[in-house]
């Protein structure tokens, strides 16, 4: 009787799974595909496969001599040992997020927390050598951080040899972060200094045409940008030459994508010293234009060349004269899951606008507190 009862309830489950095929069937457009293991009709339209593991384009019209830009693959990640067995450093990302962590934390109490670190008082004495002029003061940091920031991605080749890539990337980070932390900081907190010529926080459409614009210009990052292992310095960090992905619609995708975001802010923030601060982020982009082809013509010769001969600074330009031809599944280049990872960041940053506002605003009402957790070492 068991025995009947049990076949009755799998006939019983195949015909129901039978009604519902023949249900959906009937509600299905004509000529639409059934889904199976590939996936139905929004599978075709979105491979999510794309973002587990990166498929290459169709490179045939290519130099190939170049990298495929945010190329990824989940099954070639793997979270690792911070040390491994052997006494080596590991690679993977458990390496990645100490390594992230450790330097976080040395920024935090060295040069955020103001009883410990000296972030407050670089600003301090920056604000009296300009005499307390915001103008200034961020003028002054828009020549320090170029200096300091494009300066030692210059001496990179030499200063490289002597402490090796991944310290000199330790040591490159410790002088950015500092400064990139406090001009940001500090615009946040005098934008609307100075002369207000417009204000366009109160209008929704330029609120809607600020956002797309300034969401846009993150997918504008440099492809390196993506290695985030070599950014932290767990893998040995490279200059890359990228051939593919924005690079095809520009060679300086972050240079467009500073103009973007700077323009977004500006039409929000009408303020001279707003448009003092853009004009100089822009300015140091424009420059890195130069400086950018400078290395990379120097690291890789020709074959930067040859890349350079089939791209354009100005988005679009090298496809519209005819040097540069998107391969017709130029979509396999984009849909990759750094741009994914991009897309929640910047989603994520902008629900934090509040937060970075109040943060601002107790840096600035907190003011100096001489010293730091240093002193005791620099004999003070």
């Amino acid at each position: 009787a068991r025995a009947d009862t049990r076949a009755a309830a799998r006939l019983a489950a195949v015909g129901c799974r039978v009604l519902r095929e023949a249900a959906a069937a009937a509600r299905r457009p004509a000529g639409a595909a059934a889904a199976d293991e590939e996936g139905g009709v929004l599978a075709q339209i979105l491979p999510i496969s794309l973002l587990l593991e990166s498929q290459e384009a169709d490179r045939a019209g290519d130099l190939a001599v170049g990298e495929d830009a945010g190329a990824f693959a989940w099954r070639n990640e793997r979270w690792g040992q911070v040390i491994e067995d052997g006494g080596e450093v590991g690679r993977d990302w458990l390496t990645f997020f100490a390594a992230v962590g450790t330097i976080m934390s040395a920024l935090v109490v060295l040069w955020i927390y103001s009883p410990t670190g000296y972030g407050d008082d670089f600003l301090a004495a920056l604000e009296a050598a300009c005499g307390g002029n915001s103008h200034l003061v961020t003028l002054a940091f828009g020549i320090l951080f170029p200096l300091v920031h494009s300066g030692l991605a210059g001496l990179r080749p030499y200063a490289s040899r002597v402490t090796g890539e991944r310290l000199w990337r330790v040591l490159f980070a410790s002088c950015s972060l500092p400064l990139a932390y406090s001009w940001i900081v500090y615009f946040i907190s005098h934008a609307h200094d100075g002369v207000v010529w417009w204000n366009g926080e109160a209008s929704p459409v330029a609120h809607a045409v600020a956002w797309c614009a300034s969401f846009s210009s993150f997918f504008l990052l440099y492809p390196s940008v993506f290695n985030l292992k070599e950014v932290a310095a767990v893998e040995k960090p490279r200059l890359h030459l990228w051939e593919t992905g924005v690079i095809r619609i520009t060679r300086h995708p972050q240079m467009v994508g500073q103009l973007l975001w700077s323009a977004a802010h500006l039409s929000m923030v009408g303020s001279s010293f707003t448009a003092l601060t853009m004009a100089l982020l822009v300015g140091h982009h424009l420059f890195a234009v130069w400086h950018g082809d400078r290395r990379l013509e120097a690291e890789h010769g020709d074959a930067f060349r040859a890349v350079k001969e089939r791209t354009s600074v100005w988005p679009f330009l090298a496809i519209l004269d005819g040097r540069q031809t998107l391969p017709p599944d130029y979509y396999k280049e984009l849909v990759r899951a750094p741009y994914v990872l991009i897309a929640a960041g910047t989603l994520a940053a902008y629900k934090a606008h509040p937060y970075m506002q109040a943060g601002a605003a107790l840096v600035r009402n907190t003011g100096l507190v001489p010293g730091g957790v240093l002193d005791g070492l620099l004999g003070e």
